[in-house]
């Protein structure tokens, strides 16, 4: 068996990465792509590597001698075919450079900006097919050729961007870009082929065109190779490259990619994400389907301004449109109220980053808590707002992360007490519709906002209604000066037209929301249940979408979010790094539907074993 790497490439999309060096000369997690594939091929017993090489091919030609010698290839030689008008061809020309090589071997080709997990070749040598293709079901970052599979998995078609349909993706296999060929195949159907699609087409082609052409030919049956989605990734510029690391990193390391990400996370669909928080039972089927109906109006027409907004909000809320401002986000919105905030503010530890981290400019005052279990309750913020004399008390309900939750009346005289010392209370309440149904109650209420005009309530959409990629929150107070400010200080169009069309809709679909709020609460409860079966762990209680749990055993709780991520696919939040849990032992899950929260303990019931 013999290898045919190509190497031709300019990489242009890579930018720095390919000033100096080639595009498989870049580095995945500290090692360089060509390096991952002849260690691979090596590993396998390949015979004979021809690299097809192109730009800067003396750097890469040189590269590889230094990095390989006869010992570490394992017997494989490795010999170089140059493109010398790499600038003015595309792949098909250069493996026409190599089309006599083809036919000396059985064959390995692949593309020198792949990488893949190194048992991938073991697997393609010892199938008992001689001819296959490398395949992965079609997921939507991904781009090029495209191909369909017939029952037996025979390769029927392949589909260019021109024949293309969304509609059918489902059927669709992206290819890997690493092959399979008998010599016999090469020489009597491939490099034919080959030859006469160039003559006819041109240098400026593309070498998958030819498989196009074959795949419609009886007697020439190319079966496809199904492998999974992270176990390769094709490498065209700088986020490619992010994501590629991501897939590929170890230990640690994979985990501290991923959390530096912040979301995306819709470019690794086979993680389970319980690290982020969002309601997993709305919005329901129906809702998704009328934004849909609804994409190519939304996608191609402006949105409202910041007093359309409002009147939506306030229809939604039932309060008065210039008592309540639309954000991007509930961050948008946290951004915009910091600099309002002056004084001492109080503050119960540990807390959600965005505000400690936004309120930078003001000295903050640390509610105390219970030391086992971070519990307070509004008496105790009381006493710190009056001995720090705090102009402010920043008070999160249900808490995160730790779920802790004070009642309606316990937080109106709490705002009471503060507006004796003309102290504010900023109030979030972006779990709050996760309360068990007794216990949930909201503050946006025109009544409460009137009697309490030092009141400033805060609310994520994202987080509770379960559409985080719509970037909704609203601000509510009855201080109208308060509101205004919020609203001149964003931007004119701070959301999007999709963001403002759920605001108008959302009425329909209120009946369905208060039903996932209950789904989620009783499906809270059948997950701490089972929680607390686990050995070495401490359940904390919680009326959010989240639970806190405390590990007793040996494992911490980095080395068991790197061990749930790296063998379960499973992301969860390792708070070690958090003020308030500087002992390392503390991590936090988020509430998904019964059947992902189940794989979730069966893998903890492995692991804390």
């Amino acid at each position: 068996m013999q290898a045919i790497i190509l190497a031709a490439g300019m990489g242009k999309r890579l930018g720095r990465y390919t000033k100096d060096a080639t595009k498989c000369m870049v580095s995945v997690n500290g090692k360089t792509l060509i390096e991952h594939t002849i260690e691979a091929l090596a590993a396998h017993n390949v015979s004979r590597l021809i690299v097809v090489t192109g730009y800067r091919s003396a750097v890469l030609t040189n590269f590889i001698s230094k990095k390989f010698s006869a010992e570490n290839l394992n017997g494989m030689k490795i010999e170089y075919i140059e493109n010398t008008v790499y600038d003015k061809t595309n792949n098909i020309y250069s493996l026409y450079l190599a089309r006599n090589e083809m036919v000396k071997d059985d064959t390995l080709l692949l593309e020198s900006d792949v990488i893949f997990k190194r048992e991938l070749i073991a697997n393609l040598i010892k199938r008992k097919e001689k001819n296959l293709a490398v395949v992965s079901p079609f997921e939507p970052w991904m781009d090029g050729t495209c191909t369909l599979l017939d029952k037996n998995g025979n390769i029927t078609g392949m589909l260019d961007k021109a024949h293309f349909k969304w509609s059918d993706i489902k059927d669709y296999y992206k290819t890997v870009n690493i092959y399979k060929f008998s010599a016999d195949f090469s020489k009597h159907y491939y490099v034919p082929f080959l030859e006469a699609y160039q003559k006819a087409f041109g240098k400026n082609e593309y070498y998958e065109q030819v498989l196009k052409v074959l795949s419609f030919l009886s007697g020439t049956a190319l079966k496809a190779l199904i492998i999974r989605g992270d176990d390769w990734y094709e490498i065209d510029d700088p986020a490619d490259l992010a994501i590629a690391e991501n897939r590929f990193a170890k230990g640690k390391e994979k985990l501290t990619l991923l959390q530096k990400r912040y979301g995306g996370y819709w470019r690794f669909p086979q993680i389970k994400d319980f690290c982020y928080l969002v309601n997993p039972y709305f919005p329901p089927e129906n809702m998704v389907h009328e934004l849909a109906a609804n994409f190519h109006t939304l996608l191609t027409h402006y949105p409202s301004g910041a007093a359309q907004q409002s009147l939506l909000a306030g229809k939604i809320f039932n309060v008065l449109p210039e008592h309540i401002a639309v954000g991007n986000g509930a961050a948008e919105l946290i951004a915009s109220c910091a600099p309002m905030i002056t004084g001492t503010v109080a503050i119960p530890y540990p807390t959600f980053n965005e505000y400690p981290e936004r309120l930078a400019h003001v000295e903050i005052a640390s509610v105390p808590v219970h030391a086992k279990n971070f519990s307070y309750t509004a008496s105790n913020i009381i006493k710190t707002a009056r001995k720090e004399n705090a102009r402010a008390v920043l008070l999160i309900n249900p808490d995160n992360p730790s779920g802790n939750f004070l009642a309606k009346k316990d937080v109106l005289q709490l705002c009471s007490e503060l507006k004796k010392q003309n102290a504010l209370l900023i109030f979030d309440e972006s779990f709050i519709d996760f309360a068990q149904k007794e216990k949930r109650y909201t503050l946006i209420d025109e009544a409460v906002l009137c009697d309490n005009p030092n009141l400033i309530v805060i609310k994520s959409i994202s987080k509770s209604y379960g559409v985080p990629g719509l970037r909704l929150g609203v601000l509510a107070s009855a201080d109208t000066a308060c509101i205004k400010k919020i609203q001149k200080q964003n931007a004119i169009w701070n959301i999007n037209s999709f963001a403002e069309y759920y605001l108008q809709i959302y009425d329909k679909y209120k009946k369905s929301y208060e039903a996932a709020c209950d789904l989620v609460a009783a499906e809270r409860a059948r997950f701490i249940a089972q929680l607390k079966k686990l050995p070495h762990v401490a359940v904390f209680p919680s009326q959010a979408n989240f639970v806190l749990c405390r590990l007793d055993g040996a494992i911490s709780a980095t080395k068991c979010a790197t061990v749930l991520l790296e063998k379960y696919n499973i992301f969860i939040k390792d708070l070690s790094a958090k003020h308030g849990f500087e002992r390392g032992s503390f991590i936090r899950f988020a509430i998904r539907d019964a059947n992902d929260n189940n794989m979730l303990l069966n893998a903890l019931q492995t692991i804390l074993k």
